[in-house]
């Protein structure tokens, strides 16, 4: 007689999975603001399991804000981290890439002037792994407190059919809120407004496809292969986390409210590069000129020699340094630059907003 099947031979051990859960408890709790996140009431029966989703308080009563919102509007985002995930196999380093999910979508989620409130996650992978799960647990823990976000829930799932030992996914998924009437879209962009350009803190999680092709394919490069000119492996190099604009972004928001018109479009500089971002947020008769005029990190320069890669591409595949851009007055370029510095983000002025066909163009 055959024996009978289990759902652990169909690839998912439901002991390890509890086991797993268990050490991803604390790192979610760590992210809260108690004033926020309902606990659950109880653990359900035997103690085991939970709510089947979590809660949020939006009592306005409670501080539940950092502003007294009167006419709050959710915002809500959604992103991965894509083949960038590819060099966190090869290096077996995984407590680095959640900090990428976290920013992906957080970074986004601050573009419309507003604050990031929760976020969930969904990894999927072949078959159980603990210390695999609890890494990148760790990761999105570590970019939701750098976020002010509180980690709340997500999802892990085992699909040996879908995918290959080693391989393995990740989606991040937050909401956040801002006030209606301080809602930025760059509706307000003028001429004679400025740019200002945020450093990066290197590729972030985009263009990994190209790099991946230029640097592995290409080169025939491995990630510990040291890079002379960068005092790093490549494996260093490459998975360097996003950089987290949020904090330094709302400060600036409540140093020049909105409503006093000194910010004017905000812009995280992802896939596209600064063409392709920048003219998201510009309204129709206005164009950003933008000046190649910061040092761009020698990590591009390393990488475009590798590939042979031409300008254009390289500005169109990659932020070349500048990770996040502001619009405002630019009466206001040197109070805003010194308030980044305070909060250690440099910053240049890479531009100025004219009259013409909304798009970006270089000079």
């Amino acid at each position: 007689m055959a024996k009978p099947l289990t759902y652990a031979d169909a690839g998912l051990n439901l002991e390890t999975y509890a086991a797993t859960m268990a050490g991803i408890g604390p790192l979610l709790t760590r992210t809260y603001d108690v004033t926020r996140v309902l606990p659950p009431r109880f653990k359900g029966a035997g103690g085991k399991g939970g709510p089947f989703a979590a809660m949020f308080d939006l009592d306005p009563t409670r501080s539940l804000f950092r502003r007294k919102y009167k006419h709050p509007v959710l915002v809500t985002c959604t992103d991965g981290v894509g083949s960038k995930l590819k060099i966190a196999a090869a290096m077996k380093k995984y407590d680095t890439v959640g900090i990428d999910l976290v920013a992906m979508s957080v970074n986004d989620l601050i573009c419309t002037g507003g604050e990031p409130l929760c976020f969930l996650d969904y990894i999927a992978m072949p078959q159980d792994d603990t210390p695999l799960t609890l890494a990148l647990m760790k990761g999105i823990s570590d970019g939701c407190i750098e976020a002010d976000c509180s980690l709340v829930g997500g999802e892990t799932a085992i699909l040996p059919d879908f995918y290959a030992p080693g391989d393995f996914d990740m989606a991040g998924f937050c909401t956040g809120v801002v006030e209606k009437d301080r809602i930025i879209d760059g509706g307000d962009i003028q001429p004679g407004d400025a740019v200002i350009g945020l450093a990066s803190s290197g590729i972030h999680s985009n263009g990994y496809s190209l790099v991946r092709t230029i640097v592995f394919e290409n080169a025939k490069l491995i990630v510990n292969d040291h890079i002379e000119e960068l005092n790093a492996t490549v494996g260093e190099t490459l998975l360097t986390p996003t950089k987290l604009y949020v904090r330094p972004i709302q400060q600036l928001l409540r140093h020049y409210p909105v409503k006093k018109k000194v910010i004017k479009g905000l812009a995280n500089i992802t896939g596209g590069g600064l063409p392709d971002n920048i003219a998201r947020i510009l309204p129709p008769g206005r164009r950003a000129i933008i000046r190649k005029s910061w040092p761009v990190p020698p990590l591009f320069q390393w990488l475009q020699r590798l590939g042979n890669v031409e300008n254009a591409e390289m500005y169109k595949a990659f932020n070349m340094g500048i990770g996040f851009a502001v619009v405002a007055s630019s009466d206001f370029v040197d109070s805003l630059r010194r308030q980044l510095a305070k909060h250690g983000v440099e910053s240049w002025h890479i531009g100025e907003i004219v009259a013409g066909d909304a798009g970006v163009e270089f000079t």
